[in-house]
C-alpha cells in the first residue's frame, strides 16, 4: 500500500470516527454541542452568588413536573442542554427550534431585531425566559423551564454561526475537513469540535471561580450585544479562517473547506473566549433572576 493510499485510508478512517463521535453525543449538532454547552452551565454555577445557587436547586428539585422524562434536569449543566434534548418529541417542541439562532448577514448592517418575527429568535427568548423564571408568582415547573431555556439560549447566542450567515445556514452548508478529518461542515465544526478542544486544552480551566478583574473583561452587556459580537466574530473572523482569506464583497461561501492545523490553533482561543464568556454572562442573567426587586425588562433594542 503507497503513502498517497495509507493517507486516503487515515482521512476515510478518522472521518468516519468523527462522525461516530458527533452521533454518540446528545444535541452534538447544536450551538457548543453537548460538552459545550455543559461547561458554559458549570463556568456559571461556578460563579453565582449561594443564594441563586440555592434558588436554582430548589426549582430543580420540581424536575419531574416537566413531564419530560427522557430529558432529565438534574443539575445546571444538565439544564443547559434540555432544549437540544427536547429535540427528539418535536411534535411537542417544535416551536422552540427557531429561538435558538438568529442569523443575519455577514455582509449587511447588523440589526438586533431583523428575523425576530413574534420574539422568535435567540435575543428575545433570553430576555423573556429571564422575565418568567424571575416570577415568583409563577409555578415553579414553568419557573424550570424558563431557566433551562435562558441558560441554553445564552449559550447559543456566543456561537458565531447562531448569528453570523453567508446564505450558508450559518455554514451547514460547507462540506469542511477538520485538520485531516473530514465528515463535518462549517457549523459542526465550531459547536464540536472546536469547543472541545478549546475546553480540554485549557490553562487554567475554564470551569472555575473568575476574580473580579475577569468577570468585568469577559462579562456585561445583554443579549443584542452578545449577538452583534458573535456576527462581527463569524464575518471577521470564522468565514476567513476556514477560507484561508476574507469573503469579497457579495462573495457566495464556497461548497467546501478546510481547516488546516494553522487554523485551528487560531481559532481555539476564539472559542475558549466565547465558551467563557457565555458561563459568566449566564452566571449574571441567573443573580438578576433571582435578585429582589422589580422584574427584570425588554430592552429598547429588543421590546416588541
Amino acid at each position: 500500500m503507497g503513502n498517497r493510499t495509507v493517507r486516503q485510508y487515515l482521512r476515510r478512517l478518522t472521518g468516519a470516527l468523527a462522525a461516530l463521535l458527533a452521533l454518540a453525543q446528545p444535541g452534538a449538532a447544536q450551538a457548543w454541542g453537548y460538552y459545550g454547552h455543559q461547561t458554559t452551565g458549570r463556568i456559571a454555577l461556578a460563579n453565582v452568588e449561594p443564594s441563586t445557587r440555592a434558588a436554582i436547586a430548589r426549582l430543580i428539585a420540581h424536575n419531574r413536573e416537566l413531564g419530560t422524562p427522557d430529558c432529565q434536569i438534574r443539575d445546571l449543566a444538565s439544564a443547559a442542554t434540555w432544549p437540544d434534548c427536547l429535540r427528539s418529541e418535536s411534535w411537542r417542541w417544535g416551536y422552540t427550534f427557531a429561538w435558538h439562532y438568529q442569523t443575519e448577514p455577514v455582509g449587511e448592517p447588523y440589526d438586533a431585531r431583523k428575523n425576530c418575527s413574534g420574539g422568535a429568535c435567540v435575543s428575545a427568548q433570553i430576555e423573556r425566559n429571564q422575565r418568567i423564571l424571575a416570577d415568583e408568582s409563577l409555578p415553579a415547573n414553568v419557573r424550570l423551564e424558563a431557566l433551562a431555556f435562558m441558560v441554553h439560549f445564552a449559550g447559543d447566542i456566543h456561537m458565531p454561526l447562531h448569528s453570523g450567515d453567508n446564505d450558508d445556514r450559518g455554514g451547514n452548508s460547507i462540506d469542511t475537513t477538520y485538520g485531516i478529518a473530514p465528515g463535518f461542515n462549517l457549523h459542526s465544526v465550531w459547536d464540536s469540535a472546536l469547543a472541545e478542544r478549546a475546553i480540554s486544552g485549557a490553562t487554567p480551566p475554564l470551569v472555575r471561580r473568575y476574580s473580579a478583574a475577569e468577570s468585568a473583561a469577559l462579562a456585561g452587556g445583554g443579549p443584542a450585544d452578545w449577538g452583534r459580537e458573535s456576527w462581527e466574530l463569524a464575518g471577521r473572523f470564522v468565514y476567513p479562517n476556514a477560507l484561508g482569506r476574507p469573503l469579497a464583497a457579495g462573495e457566495a461561501s464556497p461548497e467546501e473547506a478546510t481547516l488546516t492545523q494553522e487554523a485551528i490553533v487560531a481559532a481555539v482561543p476564539v472559542a475558549e473566549r466565547r465558551i467563557t464568556q457565555a458561563g459568566l454572562r449566564i452566571a449574571e442573567l441567573l443573580d438578576a433572576a433571582f435578585a429582589p426587586g422589580p422584574l427584570p425588562q425588554p430592552t429598547a433594542a429588543l421590546a416588541r
